[in-house]
């Protein structure tokens, strides 16, 4: 995929505000971010307020590390894993990064599909299986046009339509909401399995794929190297702060209207329609159309991380227009589109998915961390000590999720 490189014009100030972050932003805020964080207000109100702030931040510092590097050293993480391990170290970590991410993201691809298809049938009905197919070609068309640009572009205007739509949602049912300042300033675990939903609510933000995608996408959108920079970390902060606020708008909703009525979802769609008797249809529209602009901007950006990262592994050139990359980015998409068309649940990839992404994510993050302290990679752009020290936490809680996602396959927990 080549750069763009205008200089200025009508769309300017539209170039200024946006970046990959946004991207980033719009690849967490997927149907699993939506319903992990029905369920937990629905079940806890605004006590685990505390788990999306502290994922926020978590987010915004590994994805700056990872744009960092792929300012500086010119390389994606998965060019950075091949470049920096050698021999047998180099293969396992490869077929790592392959199946976790190319297989992975082909598995997760189906939710995403069907989180979109949802949400278009609970605002304007229809056939689930046709919208599913509907979604699927939006998201072929777009990669397709091999556009990092347009790519950027619609995932802004997507995450503005999230935003929108749960934002205000969440303002209208504030006043029913207990405490959530508390929430967010006083980390606490009302019970026993407040902890699983707040390691859920975490591992829906801090995403390995991100990761990949991030230190791809800095260079399209800033060739010139370390001179963009500042704008990368403008445009994380902003775009990613703006995700994490979504994320908490949807806890608030299910806070302020299922939480107080005792109510219990198993799905974000479920929460669509229990809203409507509760705020009116328009609530419940606003939250159909939120769900499906999730599921939309999920179902392209993970065939897209899932070429980018195959493609910086393998040594490819990324660019989506690569019949490589086209076949992997589009195998993802079929895939997903299979199984969704079909109604079936393709459990044995999606437990081989949550193994590979739980061995992974603290993998990813701790090479992350050593490549950017190597001051032959980085240069003077190595990390500074309160950035090692927030990368250690954020490892560390990295390595707890990857327990709990591998002790959950072998059925221990």
């Amino acid at each position: 995929m080549a750069p763009t490189h205008d200089a200025g014009g009508a769309d300017a100030p539209i170039r200024r505000a946006s970046g990959p972050g946004w991207i980033v932003a719009a690849a967490f805020i997927g149907p699993g971010t939506v319903t992990t964080a029905t369920l937990a207000g629905a079940r806890y109100g605004a006590e685990l307020l505390w788990a999306l702030l502290f994922s926020t931040f978590a987010t915004m510092a590994l994805q700056e590390m990872a744009a960092r590097l792929g300012l500086v050293t010119g390389a994606g993480l998965g060019e950075a894993i091949r470049r920096r391990f050698d021999g047998g170290g180099r293969t396992v970590a490869l077929l790592l990064v392959v199946a976790a991410i190319g297989v992975g993201n082909a598995a997760y691809q189906t939710g995403n599909l069907l989180g979109g298809a949802l949400g278009l049938e609970g605002a304007v009905g229809g056939d689930l299986r046709l919208w599913v197919l509907v979604i699927g070609a939006l998201a072929g068309a777009l990669l397709l046009s091999g556009s990092y640009r347009l790519v950027e572009r619609v995932m802004v205007g997507l995450v503005l339509v999230m935003s929108a739509a749960f934002v205000a949602t969440a303002v209208v049912v504030m006043p029913e909401v207990e405490s959530p300042l508390a929430g967010l300033l006083q980390p606490r675990l009302p019970d026993a399995g407040a902890l699983l939903v707040a390691v859920g609510l975490i591992g829906t933000t801090v995403v390995p794929y991100n990761l990949f995608l991030h230190a791809a996408a800095v260079s399209e959108r800033w060739p010139g190297g370390v001179s963009g920079l500042r704008h990368a970390r403008r445009d994380l902060v902003l775009s990613i702060g703006v995700g994490g606020l979504v994320s908490m708008a949807i806890l608030l909703t299910a806070a302020g209207t299922l939480g107080q009525a005792g109510g219990e979802v198993s799905s974000a769609a479920d929460m669509a329609r229990a809203l409507e008797p509760i705020l009116g249809a328009w609530a419940g529209a606003a939250f159909a159309v939120g769900l499906f602009a999730a599921g939309l901007t999920s179902a392209i950006t993970a065939p897209m991380a899932a070429a980018w990262a195959v493609a910086g592994a393998l040594g490819w050139p990324c660019d989506l227009r690569d019949r490589r990359l086209r076949a992997v980015w589009g195998g993802t998409l079929a895939i997903g589109i299979a199984f969704g068309v079909a109604g079936v649940s393709p459990v044995p990839a999606i437990v081989f998915a949550q193994a590979a992404n739980g061995i992974l994510l603290p993998a990813v993050a701790g090479f992350l961390l050593l490549v950017v302290n190597d001051r032959i990679w980085m240069g003077e752009r190595v990390n500074g000590p309160l950035a090692n020290v927030i990368g250690g936490v954020v490892v560390l809680v990295a390595a707890l999720l990857g327990g709990r996602a591998l002790l959950s396959v072998l059925g221990l927990l």
